[in-house]
C-alpha cells in the first residue's frame, strides 16, 4: 500500500489515495500503521475518497483506532495532497466529513500548495449537540472537578467536542496526568478532546492539547477553533485570534456577523512510501 505522510504544524497523519487503495480493517490498520516505534508513525489515519456531495472525502481515524469526525491540521493536508498529486486544478475545493462539507481556499506557490484557509462553519454551542452534560447554554465559565481540582470549562463543537480550560500555567502543566481525566469524565458521553488556555493579549493565545484518542498532539486546528470561540466568548481577546501551538501558529476568525470560523495555516509533506 502506497502511503504520504504529512503534517500540520506537527499534527501528523498517514495519507492513503482511497482511489486507488483498498483497506480491509480501517481501525486496526490505524493502531498499526500511527505506532511510532513498530509502524509509519502518526496521529492517526486519513484515507482521501470519491463523493457523491463534494469534491473529495476525507475519511479519519485516530491513532488508538476510532473514527473522527473532523481534523483541522488533517483537512489541510488532503487539500494539498490532492493538489500537488493533480487530482484537482482548482484552489477552492470542498471536503466531505462527518462533520458536513468544508470548504477550503489553496494558496499556491510554486506549483504547490503551502498554506490552507478552511471554512470551519459554524461552532455549536448547544450543550446536547456538543455533547456535554450541563444545564448552562453555552457551557461558559462552568465549573468541573477534575482529579480533585476544579477548573472552569466552556465547551464548544468544530464537529466534534472540545473543552476549553484557561489555566496560568501552560507549559508546567501536567498533561499527561490530567488530559485522560478529562476525556473520560462523565460529564462527556463521547469524550472530549481538551484545551488548555493560556491568553497572552487581546489578539493571542496559547495552548496544549489533549486529542480524544490520540493523547496530546503538537497542534489541533479544531482544538484552535474551539479556543478562539471560547476566547471571545469570555470577553478575553478580539474576533481574529494567533493561536500558538507547539507545532506553530494558525489564524482563527470569528465571523460573528455570518456565524463562520475561518482557519489558516500551512500544510507540508514530509516523506511518501509503501508499507
Amino acid at each position: 500500500m502506497k502511503f504520504t505522510k504529512m503534517h500540520g504544524i506537527g499534527n501528523d497523519y498517514v495519507y492513503v489515495n482511497g482511489f486507488e487503495e483498498r483497506i480491509e480493517n480501517k481501525s486496526e490498520a490505524a493502531v498499526r500503521l500511527s505506532d511510532r516505534h513498530f509502524g509509519i508513525g502518526s496521529d492517526g489515519l486519513i484515507l482521501i475518497n470519491p463523493s457523491q456531495k463534494a469534491d473529495f472525502e476525507m475519511e479519519m481515524y485516530n491513532a488508538d483506532g476510532s473514527r473522527s469526525e473532523m481534523c483541522g491540521n488533517g483537512i489541510r493536508c488532503v487539500g494539498k495532497y490532492v493538489y500537488d498529486h493533480k487530482m484537482t486544478d482548482k484552489t477552492d475545493i470542498s471536503i466531505e466529513t462527518l462533520a458536513g462539507i468544508k470548504y477550503l481556499h489553496l494558496y499556491v506557490k510554486d506549483g504547490l500548495v503551502e498554506r490552507v484557509r478552511v471554512n470551519m462553519g459554524a461552532p455549536v454551542l448547544e450543550p446536547e449537540l456538543i455533547p456535554v452534560r450541563s444545564e448552562l447554554k453555552p457551557v461558559v465559565g462552568e465549573k468541573i472537578s477534575v482529579g480533585g481540582n476544579e477548573y472552569k470549562m466552556t465547551c464548544v463543537s468544530m464537529g466534534n467536542p472540545h473543552a476549553v480550560v484557561f489555566v496560568d500555567d501552560v507549559k508546567g502543566l501536567d498533561i499527561e496526568k490530567i488530559g485522560p481525566l478529562f476525556e473520560h469524565h462523565e460529564v462527556f458521553p463521547r469524550r472530549t478532546n481538551t484545551e488548555f488556555v493560556r491568553v497572552i493579549d487581546r489578539k493571542t493565545a496559547e495552548m496544549r492539547v489533549w486529542e480524544r484518542g490520540s493523547g496530546e498532539t503538537l497542534a489541533c486546528g479544531t482544538g484552535a477553533c474551539a479556543v478562539a470561540v471560547a476566547c471571545v466568548l469570555n470577553g478575553f481577546t478580539e474576533d481574529e485570534v494567533t493561536v500558538r501551538l507547539l507545532g506553530g501558529d494558525l489564524i482563527i476568525h470569528w465571523d460573528r456577523q455570518r456565524n463562520l470560523v475561518s482557519m489558516t495555516g500551512e500544510a507540508a509533506t514530509v516523506f511518501e512510501g509503501s508499507v
